[in-house]
């Protein structure tokens, strides 16, 4: 209830917005707004705005005289199913004894037209019921407690600005601009459908489902086209969708504009379009369509029109056939249809409404004598009639009305305390004559009830719904005709991923549907390639260009290169990962192969040496040479040869800490003996007496350094087994493609002390053999031991960087190459010239050419 000062601000409001005319112009053009369409009395009132019609008269605008009166004209029977189905909810709440007992629920309905300024002029019918005057007549009694409406996005937005001021609430059916839920600038708007914010997401993952990620778009030139596509490719661009092209239409373009729209769309490579148009602006779009055969399109439609049932017609079957769109949920409404076929002039003989009504569905007119058409009785049956009026198969947005009705007949239960009076039974609502309409608000914000359907009914702090819509798609029955089938469903409120399902029964119609055309920009990548993003284009435009080494592509990451696994590399297509080639130095290879006949040749060549120096056990050169450290020599040297075959086959964890230590064992325990014997010569020879070469004290010493030497190196390899043991390694660092099996050193420290150790033996030989070498010839072994250790030291000094260098498994091949050539520099150097002697020169195995008496 408002005084006379809030109405006259809202006519001064209403009078600045209207423009720069005279005092009279504009609310000439816009007509009275004391008139509504349908009304009922009531102790709670509330107004509808529906588009009742569907165009709208241009008035000129001359400047000079004033403007005529806005003319709505082509009735829509949709729209009129919607008023009447508020009509029908407020009837069956008046005749409930649970909802508001006792309270009378009234109405009125006004025209929208589905333009603004006839919505303001709604609005203001809405609000103030009363002529506009300056003055003389001002209304104290409250006009509607809410308002039911309106259609259009644009159209509520308008009456938001107005009702606003009074904080009257709004609940559309209808609107689903997402700026509506902006609370800030619309406190008292809510909705019973769901916000476009929601269907724009749901579908940019439709299109993503179906692959579709190149296609066009057009949309309403109004808030609800321009807000809804700007959402839409928002989240469009997160699902990797691109837009080739963004057009916008009004019902109120002129032919040509539209024209160039339908142009662009059948000049575009884009298969599937987009179309966020209201039904006005789709409406003209397809008549167009129609007449430039612009045929052979997947269409995306937004709730709107995509269940809209005069579309579903033989006339654009050829171009809307196969589309999809998500809409909300239908229902049944138990009586509707009923109260639908009741409807008839006779209830209202003066209401023009619903005789325009009645002359547009039967094609007669009340009017006599007018050329060519049949007078209407008023007798005719609705139920002979199939159109949007009598339709109610499709029940989603009479159903968002059926709810907003009920959403404020329980608010007003709820801030009435009805069913909270004890002491009256048959009058329990606390009723008020001086009703707070910003109360309304506060308890509509609270409504949390179930409808007789089932359905549950409740706002967010947005005033919005939950978010839920069933995926339609457009396809003919065994008849032939339009049906719209639910083929998939789309719930905002579970988690990502988990959003957008498709019935399984229809499954197979999306993988197979022979409608479903492919719209991309690019074809997408075989595997092995990679997209590549082309300089200004979109990034749904892309060259592909091969995964690079160690990467590849598949069905699984189209488009993407990702890196194979450690143990994986690239197939030569680049389409999958298989495992590595394990390289390792084994005896099947002809590299291993060599080095095993060798090592093995070198081991049966000791043990020749060996039987002929036992076959001469006797002789003097075989006593000469000291036969037990030449026996413990070459036995050691046999076990030099066979230790490199444990470098060679698939390491493990035994052959890794075997292969080094016995290598280093063997070639101390050859080295020792050769340091033994070596001294025994300086010592004997430097104590001057040539007579007795092999002093009683020189069997033990030597028997003592050659067991002192040897375990001391048996020590080190006992430390490094204990402390860091050799393991066997999976190399992948030094080849990409291939995985060297080798064994990990554990401590590099301990490898080179083995290494070095041999080598100070070694270099200890070299030097006393070097002293030795002035005793006599015939008896000096120095100058072979000299020679051998000349020959050991270069192969290891030149074994060191080239170790290093080398490669995976030539790294082993290298180490045995400096064991065998080593062991073999030894065998010759050491014992080819005795051999020579006692196998071919007999004659020089005697104790006096030992003892060089001959000289």
């Amino acid at each position: 209830m408002w005084d006379c000062v809030d109405v006259m601000l809202l006519f001064v409001l209403f009078v600045g917005v209207c423009g720069a005319m005279d005092d009279t112009a504009l609310c000439e053009m816009l007509g009275s707004p004391e008139f509504p369409l349908l009304s009922k009395e009531g102790d709670i009132t509330i107004g509808g705005a529906f588009s009742i019609h569907s165009q709208i008269s241009k008035p000129s605008l001359s400047f000079t005289n004033a403007p005529e009166s806005l003319m709505c004209s082509r009735i829509n029977f949709r729209e009129f199913r919607f008023a009447q189905t508020m009509i029908f909810a407020i009837q069956e709440i008046n005749n409930s004894s649970s909802l508001l007992p006792n309270i009378s629920i009234g109405y009125k309905v006004f025209d929208s037209c589905g333009s603004t300024l006839p919505s303001m002029r709604a609005v203001m019918g809405l609000i103030n019921g009363q002529k506009r005057t300056l003055g003389k007549t001002c209304s104290r009694q409250s006009s509607v407690h809410a308002i039911i409406g309106a259609s259009e996005s644009s159209s509520t937005i308008v009456m938001l600005q107005i009702s606003g001021i009074f904080q009257i609430p709004v609940i559309s059916h209808f609107a689903t601009c997402a700026c509506l839920s902006n609370r800030k600038e619309y406190p008292s708007f809510f909705r019973t459908i769901p916000s476009d914010y929601y269907q724009s997401r749901a579908l940019a993952k439709l299109l993503k489902h179906f692959g579709w990620t190149w296609v066009g778009a057009v949309r309403s030139d109004n808030d609800y086209g321009n807000n809804g596509m700007e959402t839409f490719i928002t989240a469009a661009s997160q699902e990797g969708v691109c837009v080739e092209y963004s057009e916008a239409i009004s019902r109120t373009d002129p032919r040509w504009q539209v024209a160039r729209v339908v142009r662009v769309i059948h000049s575009g490579s884009a298969r599937v379009v987009v179309a966020f148009l209201a039904q006005g602006e789709m409406d003209i779009l397809l008549e167009e369509a129609l007449k430039q055969n612009l045929t052979g399109l997947q269409w995306v439609g937004s709730e709107s029109w995509i269940t809209a049932g005069h579309l579903a017609t033989e006339r654009y079957s050829g171009i809307l056939t196969g589309s999809l769109g998500f809409t909300i949920k239908k229902t049944k409404i138990t009586g509707l249809r009923e109260f639908l076929l009741m409807v008839n002039p006779s209830q209202n003989p003066h209401n023009n409404l619903l005789r325009e009504f009645w002359e547009a569905t039967f094609g007669c007119s009340f009017q006599s004598n007018l050329n060519g058409q049949t007078q209407c009785s008023g007798s005719e049956r609705l139920e002979d009639i199939n159109n949007p009026f009598t339709d109610v198969s499709e029940l989603r947005i009479s159903n968002n009305v059926y709810k907003a009705v009920y959403a404020v007949a329980h608010a007003m239960h709820n801030m009435l305390k009805c069913g909270q009076n004890d002491e009256a039974v048959n009058q329990s609502c606390n009723w008020k004559d001086d009703l707070q309409i910003k109360q309304v608000v506060k308890h509509l914000q609270r409504v949390n009830f179930t409808l007789q359907s089932g359905e549950r009914v409740n706002f967010d702090g947005n005033g919005d719904p939950s978010a839920t819509y069933e995926l339609v798609n457009w396809q003919r029955n065994q008849a032939g005709d339009t049906v719209f089938v639910a083929v998939g469903s789309y719930d905002a409120s579970l988690p990502n991923g988990k959003q957008f399902i498709m019935n399984e029964i229809n499954k197979t119609w999306a993988a197979e549907s022979p409608k479903r055309p492919q719209s991309v920009c690019s074809e997408s990548c075989l595997p092995g390639f990679r997209q590549a993003v082309i300089n200004g284009k979109p990034i749904c435009c892309f060259s592909c260009i091969a995964c690079a080494a160690g990467e590849i592509s598949n069905s699984s990451s189209p488009g993407e290169c990702s890196r194979c696994p450690l143990e994986y590399w690239s197939n030569e297509d680049h389409s999958q990962c298989v495992p590595k080639v394990i390289e390792f130095l084994s005896f099947g290879e002809t590299m291993g192969a060599l080095l095993t006949a060798f090592s093995l040749f070198g081991a049966s060549l000791t043990l020749v040496v060996s039987c002929v120096f036992f076959r001469f056990l006797h002789t003097p050169l075989v006593k000469a040479s000291n036969s037990e450290l030449s026996f413990l020599q070459l036995f050691s040297l046999t076990l030099c040869f066979l230790c490199s075959l444990t470098f060679i086959g698939r390491p493990t964890e035994w052959s890794c800490m075997l292969r080094h230590t016995a290598f280093g064992i063997t070639f101390a325990l050859c080295i020792s003996c050769m340091l033994a014997k070596t001294l025994a010569v300086v010592i004997a020879f430097k104590a001057k007496r040539p007579a007795n070469p092999a002093p009683q004290c020189s069997a033990p010493l030597q028997r003592t350094s050659v067991l002192s030497c040897t375990l001391l190196q048996v020590l080190v390899c006992v430390l490094w087994l204990t402390l860091a043991p050799p393991f066997p390694y999976k190399n992948t660092a030094n080849a990409t493609e291939r995985i060297i099996l080798e064994c990990n050193l554990g401590s590099p420290i301990w490898f080179w002390a083995v290494l070095g150790y041999i080598g100070l033996l070694a270099v200890l030989c070299f030097i006393l053999a070097f002293l030795a070498r002035k005793v006599p010839d015939n008896f000096n072994d120095a100058k072979f031991i000299t020679f051998s250790m000349l020959i050991f030291c270069a192969v290891w000094v030149t074994f060191i960087p080239a170790y290093v260098s080398s490669p995976g498994k030539f790294t082993v091949a290298v180490e045995i190459f400096a064991i065998l050539a080593s062991s073999f520099g030894l065998l010759f150097c050491i014992f080819a010239p005795k051999c020579y002697i006692l196998l071919l020169k007999p004659e020089r195995n005697t104790k006096k050419h030992m003892i060089g008496r001959n000289q």
